[in-house]
């Protein structure tokens, strides 16, 4: 490690420890020891403090021992005098400026100075649990934190740009020179927010303690980490957390210090300046500290440095594309024309055909397209239905619905173009800037003909896309619809347990839980409410080494608490061996494994022999 850099921490940590102390004092002084102090909406009181040390901090006086764990941490700076090892110094100085900058954010809450304006704050437990299924999924790969500021405001978009195509939720803030991209993103209008993965957390380097405090509950709430266990809880963020610090501007003293308590998460940091690199492979999965000046590569150099695996899709469309996009809002004043709702006539609609009914690549438009109306204003409204037809040699009725509630994903992921529903109940806008950009209803085919293709190879060979504006063909080809979900309606709702030999596992959320099985019935989704029993089969049949393995239920042991022998040998070997049991219909005896992206919870009430379910976030 260079001594400049170690030089830097071990300054930054010392002002920042100091820092926290006097907001320390301070407090107590005016509010007393046993002053309640806390973030909002986490069950983990400080996180870094509770992951790291094992302490739950929730008045003025418990702060006491984090501060004091954090002095303790504290070096003299390396000399030229006298060469001692200075890595372990640089780092200790690190996990200090964590748990300084958790101490100083917690004082600030107290005194209502956070969230900052314009800004998340402290992301709360609920937001982690709503993202979950996300992270393991492949969706969101990775997150980065940007500190500091662009040179200008195009290089600041273009960075974000570059990041939302791969998917990465970013979060941004901190400050270079007295001025931060929040600022510089606000200033050309993006939006910001969990919707659109572009997180505002703070406009000073302090409050970046919150995506590290994010990130360390990952190892707490999926990865059941036990408080106090640091050597495990930072090796989860390093193995399982795929995240990177992104420095624009010059570095100072407190950046330095938290880039090297990110660094002991395993998290490298790239900037766009010229300081010391830190290149060997050791706390990190490759390099620790990089520079890359040219801002064209910056995000692909991060993103090969953390090791961050991304898909990025390639659709001829002329707007970018990703699913970062798909939480962006289209409002009524940015909206050139829409489709459905209370506003028109719309739906969507995939069905099964043969081989020889579809021809691969097929997008025809019945009636105008939107170029075509000379709007008296905007927006207006036009009616539309979506025909998708799919042909494969694997495809199934069944699987009909499951590839149909796909559309609503991925004509969202079109920057500019917002989709709400299903079915007929649907509804989609347009913005003007993606009007503006070329963006026609033939891309909606593009769109559906490329994805579909893509994340489904093993059951769709061909797709074809029908577009219809015409109102007279929009109501002829809706009949049809409406009938084909009546029937899929009466097929699956009368499906029970006992009437299949096969249930599904899901194994997605072990890249964060590791011995977590979902038990999937046709009665019961996943743990997560995201995966069906149907939706097991298809992606089964789409990767038979997946996530999703057939389980036979073999031998009955309790038809009453729904035990199977075959599920329990399944369970056991999926669990590390670590769950022997598994009661599908017991909340009291062997009940399903859990992980951390449950939304609500059951209470057992002896008062009146049931039970009680409440939300989550219910605090009492």
């Amino acid at each position: 490690m260079s001594k400049i850099v170690a030089g830097s921490a071990i300054r930054g940590a010392k002002k920042i420890v100091s820092e926290a102390e006097e907001m320390l004092k301070k407090a107590i002084e005016e509010k007393g020891e046993s002053q309640k102090v806390e973030f909002p909406d986490t069950a983990f009181c400080f996180p870094m403090a509770n992951a790291l040390l094992g302490v739950e901090i929730k008045t003025l006086k418990d702060v006491w021992i984090s501060l004091n764990e954090a002095k303790s941490l504290l070096h003299d700076e390396p000399t030229d005098a006298l060469w001692l090892p200075y890595l372990g110094d640089a780092l200790d100085s690190g996990i200090a400026a964590l748990l300084g900058e958790e101490i100083i954010t917690g004082i600030r809450y107290l005194y209502g100075q956070e969230p900052q304006p314009d800004c998340e704050g402290f992301f709360s437990d609920t937001i982690l649990r709503k993202l979950g299924i996300q992270l393991v999924d492949g969706r969101m790969p990775g997150f980065a934190a940007i500190l500091g500021s662009a040179p200008d405001n195009k290089i600041a978009v273009e960075i974000i740009r570059e990041l939302q195509k791969r998917n990465i939720l970013i979060f941004v803030g901190s400050s270079s020179n007295g001025r931060s991209i929040i600022d510089q993103l606000k200033e050309e209008n993006i939006e910001m927010g969990w919707d659109t993965y572009i997180v505002p957390y703070g406009r000073d380097t302090i409050s970046a303690i919150y995506p590290l405090n994010w990130a360390i509950r990952g190892a707490l709430t999926f990865g059941g980490i036990k408080p106090g266990k640091a050597k495990e809880a930072l090796l989860y963020c390093k193995d399982r957390v795929f995240a990177f610090g992104l420095a624009l501007g010059p570095l100072d003293d407190i950046k330095y210090a938290t880039g090297a308590g990110a660094i002991n998460m395993g998290f490298p940091v790239i900037a766009d300046t010229d300081i010391p690199q830190i290149l060997p492979t050791g706390i990190c999965t490759y390099e620790h500290l990089v520079k890359e000046l040219d801002h064209n590569k910056i995000v692909s150099r991060s993103v090969e440095v953390r090791g961050v695996k991304v898909k990025l899709s390639k659709i001829p469309i002329p707007v970018p594309f990703a699913a970062a996009f798909e939480g962006e809002r289209v409002r009524k004043e940015q909206t050139y024309v829409e489709f459905g709702s209370k506003y028109s006539t719309s739906f969507e609609y995939l069905r099964a055909r043969n081989m020889d009914e579809v021809q691969d690549g097929k997008i025809e438009l019945i009636g105008p397209d939107i170029d075509q109306i000379k709007p008296e204003k905007l927006p207006f409204a036009m009616p539309l239905g979506i025909l998708v037809e799919v042909a494969g040699r694997k495809m199934q009725k069944d699987f009909e619905s499951i590839l149909e509630r796909q559309i609503h994903h991925y004509i969202n992921f079109a920057m500019g173009v917002f989709h709400m529903g299903q079915r007929n109940i649907n509804w989609i806008r347009i913005s003007k800037d993606a009007f503006n950009s070329g963006f026609r209803l033939r891309h909606i085919g593009e769109i559906l003909h490329a994805k579909f293709l893509e994340d489904y190879p093993s059951l769709v060979d061909k797709v074809q896309v029908t577009i219809y504006t015409d109102e007279n063909e929009v109501n002829r080809v809706l009949k049809e619809a409406v009938v084909a979900f009546e029937e899929r309606d009466m097929r699956t709702a009368g499906m029970k347990d006992e009437e299949v030999d096969t249930f599904y596992s899901c194994t997605l959320c072990q890249s964060y839980a590791p011995n977590h099985v979902c038990v999937i019935t046709p009665e019961k989704l996943g743990l997560c409410g995201a995966y069906s029993w149907l939706d097991g089969k298809a992606n089964y049949e789409i990767n038979p080494k997946g996530m999703n393995q057939p389980i036979p239920k073999g031998e009955c042991i309790d038809p009453i608490k729904g035990e199977w022998r075959g599920v329990n040998e399944f369970v056991y070997m999926k669990s590390n061996k670590t769950i022997e049991r598994f009661c599908n219909y017991s909340i009291m005896e062997a009940p399903t494994t859990s992980c951390g992206c449950f939304e609500s919870i059951l209470a057992v009430l002896p008062e009146c022999n049931g039970f009680m379910m409440v939300s989550r976030e219910y605090t009492g």
